[in-house]
């Protein structure tokens, strides 16, 4: 190392505004000496931070060299301290596990996440593997796709600062990985070097601390050690990155309306009103916000104090493939591993979320690599099944070793815990809660003093966060991994007559399997948010043979009546949804059949997709579910959806309708009184859809459906061009009149407009033709010009 002292005027720089670079970065080959290795732990620091004779402080690293007056020598060392610090709580990390000696350095396994600006249109109604679904064939068509370090930088159109982002992700999907990478970024030295600090503060911490009085200062010093003899003076003066990870995690009462004012740093208050202060830029309005959240959770921040919302999307294809072959190595087992999860679309879509990669890496080697050997895992019950027993084998081998059973068979002890985290992970899933504390394993009969909790068959399957104040906080490794036990656990109490279970979860006693698993279904479809969609995924899932005896006597005494199991499936294939269900939701009832193992539907759509008479088949309403789903996933885009050309019921039409996703034109006649609802789901399809013509043609439109229509226009459809309303000359003046003020409007892409209301409306309301930006094609023989029959005229809008 070579020692540089330089003499530069003290009043060239903000002593907090810039930061020391207080880890070496990665060896480089470049000119001149060579930076050393990072230090282990325990290791003392390298000696590139200098002070000369006037007191001054400088970094020879990389050529970064920062001055400081020597009054403030205390401070820059004090913001070092807690640099060092957050490097060494961010460098490892744990996949699925917090097994002492399995952790690895973050940069060695960090595969670079897909994350975009702007979020989802269907973050509050869909389950999130759902929203994996309908998303992944266009998660990448317009998307804005951001670095993870740049995650507070203005993009070169935007002309506004960044202070609060908010970051959405379903879970498993990287959200707490992004952020440690982030941290680590800083706290390395590598990037985002003008932010002072990073205090990182995540809402299951501050959970516990929510009945108790802070002020911002102590908040900080709470939880960052190194930051306890910070002045309070300093805080407005340093650039400070506060990063509020897991808001779907929060038990604390966000009132961004109510909230009283603090602006004092040192004034205490409860933690909630702190934070709603900090985010709204009342408390330290210098302070840069980055909240992260799960999508039914994010809508707690209003986005009048959000700058940038962006969402981590987990991995694109490349990258899913990157991670497999990161794991394993050995190019043969890593490429049968990708060959076999491509073979699944609800498994290769699944793997969109790390932590899922990660799941199906544990079962797939384990299969593929012991004698062990079974059949390979299809369905997302089989793999949730296998994980466990791998699981419970791991841990037996580890920990109980003098037991004589099989590797394969559950202990009476391991089916005792199972089913008490099972009923943990069911009475908390409808609550929506998914971090627990002491008192919650209690009243489930979980012992926490138990080496069971930590080790055993659990580790890898229920873990223990960080200890705060000597509380430990526990969670399951994904949310998945919660409903999947719910649904042992459900189907436990049902198969071994636990009445009031069933009862309080139902309202009713049911007794019949197959009316227990169609109420279920019912139950699930009924929920707004489709929290049970999954769930009832596994619970048919658990009803196959295979699965049942792969989980041993963790069930109870299962039906086996190979009967009873067709009857089953076939109340899948008739089952009645409502009109206010969306189509999308039924798709679900598809997913199930697939569970079961039913591929009876799924061949006969194949066929169909090979006819050449496709008009002339008839088709199920569970038929159209499973087309819907195949033209949605497809790699092909369908140039036109018109719902006339399929032979089927309406509420078949209806289950057609999320296929529009994946189609540029789409078309549909009826004069159904049920229109407004097929327009809604229609038209709220994502954002970046290749829908460019759009055809609602004697469909009886009503104010509802025309407020509707115009929503979705100026939020969603933004590819559209070309829009036919003809035969719809019933519509009211008020419906129309939405349709005027959108063409008046100057954010729509829409060139053509077929209409046999507008001349009429534009008479009635007094309304000029000439001011629409748009070419409008107006059919006279239905616009109520008295009884001459009139040829279409075609109006040129200047």
């Amino acid at each position: 190392m070579i020692r540089v002292s330089l003499e530069l005027p003290t009043d060239c720089f903000d002593c907090c505004s810039l930061t020391f670079l207080l880890s070496v970065h990665r060896e480089k080959k470049r000119s001149g000496p060579q930076s050393a290795e990072r230090p282990r732990a325990g290791e003392s620091e390298p000696d590139h931070l200098l002070m000369d004779s006037s007191g001054n402080m400088w970094n020879t690293h990389e050529g970064a060299f920062f001055s400081a007056p020597s009054a403030d020598v205390g401070l820059q060392e004090m913001l070092g301290e807690h640099q060092i610090s957050l490097r060494s709580r961010s460098e490892h990390v744990a996949e699925g596990t917090e097994e002492a000696g399995r952790e690895t350095l973050l940069n060695r396994v960090y595969t670079e996440l897909y994350i975009t600006e702007g979020l989802r249109p269907e973050g509050h109604t869909q389950h999130e593997v759902m929203q994996l679904e309908t998303t992944t064939k266009t998660n990448q068509l317009h998307d804005t796709a951001i670095k993870n370090p740049d995650i507070f930088k203005v993009l070169p159109d935007q002309h506004r600062s960044i202070r609060v982002v908010l970051t959405s992700g379903v879970a498993g999907a990287g959200k707490s990985f992004s952020v440690q990478k982030f941290t680590l970024d800083w706290a390395e030295g590598l990037e985002n070097q003008d932010i002072s600090a990073v205090v990182p503060l995540s809402f299951r911490e501050m959970n516990l601390i929510r009945d108790e009085q802070h002020s911002l200062l102590t908040l900080i010093q709470l939880f960052h050690a190194t930051l306890q003899k910070i002045p309070a003076e300093q805080l407005s003066v340093c650039k400070l990155l506060f990063i509020f990870d897991g808001l779907d995690e929060s038990r604390l009462s966000l009132d961004f309306n109510n909230s009283p004012l603090v602006s004092d740093v040192t004034h205490k208050s409860s933690v909630n009103v702190l934070l709603t202060n900090l985010i709204q830029g009342r408390l330290l309005p210098s302070a840069l916000v980055w909240i992260t959240s799960r999508p039914a959770a994010a809508n707690q921040i209003p986005l009048s104090c959000v700058d940038r919302l962006t969402e981590v999307r987990g991995f694109n294809d490349a990258q899913k493939e990157e991670y497999f072959r990161r794991r394993f190595p050995d190019e043969e087992l890593s490429s049968r591993i990708i060959s076999h999860i491509k073979g699944s679309m609800s498994l290769y879509i699944m793997c969109e979320v790390p932590v899922f990669c990660w799941i199906t890496a544990v079962v797939l080697e384990n299969l593929l690599t012991t004698e062990q050997r079974g059949e390979m895992p299809t369905t997302l019950t089989d793999m949730y099944s296998h994980f466990l027993m791998v699981q419970t084998k791991r841990k037996k081998n580890k920990y109980q070793q003098e037991h004589q059973t099989s590797p394969q068979e559950l202990t009476e002890t391991d089916r005792e815990v199972l089913l008490k985290l099972g009923r943990l992970a069911f009475e908390h899933l409808e609550k929506g809660n998914i971090m627990f504390y002491q008192e919650d394993l209690q009243q489930c009969g979980l012992d926490v003093t138990e080496a069971s909790v930590y080790s055993g068959v659990c580790t890898e399957i229920f873990r223990r966060e960080c200890e705060i104040f000597q509380k430990p906080v526990y969670s399951f490794v994904h949310l998945s991994v919660q409903e999947f036990l719910a649904a042992v656990y459900m189907f436990h109490c049902y198969s071994n007559r636990k009445v009031k279970v069933i009862e309080d979860f139902l309202e009713d006693n049911i007794k019949n399997p197959l009316k227990f698993l169609s109420r279920v279904m019912e139950k699930s479809l009924q929920s707004q948010t489709g929290h049970l969609d999954l769930l009832v995924r596994f619970l048919h899932g658990l009803s196959v043979e295979s699965n049942q005896r792969l989980l041993g006597g963790l069930l109870g005494q299962t039906e086996k009546n190979p009967e009873t199991i067709q009857r089953a499936i076939n109340n899948l294939k008739e089952i009645n949804i409502s009109k206010g269900v969306s189509p999308d939701r039924s798709i679900n009832i598809y997913h199930c059949l697939m569970e079961m193992k039913d591929f009876s539907v799924h061949q006969e759509i194949q066929e169909f997709l090979k006819s050449e008479n496709k008009s002339k088949k008839n088709l199920s309403e569970i038929h159209c579910s499973a087309l819907a789903y195949t033209l949605q996933m497809s790699e092909e885009v369908l140039d036109e959806l018109d719902l006339d050309q399929y032979n089927t019921s309406d509420e078949g039409k209806r289950r057609l309708i999320p296929a529009v996703r994946n189609c540029r034109k789409f078309s549909f006649r009826s004069d159904s009184s049920h229109m407004s609802a097929y327009i809604y789901h229609c038209i709220t399809a994502p954002e970046h859809t290749f829908l460019s013509d759009f055809r609602l043609m004697y469909c009886r439109l009503s104010e509802i459906s025309c407020k509707a229509l115009v929503s979705a226009l100026k939020k969603h459809l933004s590819n559209l061009t070309e829009l036919d309303l003809s035969g719809n000359y019933n519509v009211q003046d008020s419906g129309v009149l939405h349709l005027c003020d959108f063409l008046e409007s100057s954010d729509f892409r829409l060139q053509t407009l077929r209409s046999d209301s507008m001349f009429q409306m534009c008479s009635y309301q007094g309304l000029q033709l000439g001011n629409f930006k748009v070419l409008i094609i107006l059919d006279l023989i239905h616009a109520g010009l008295g009884t001459f029959v009139w040829s279409p005229i075609l109006f040129i809008i200047k």
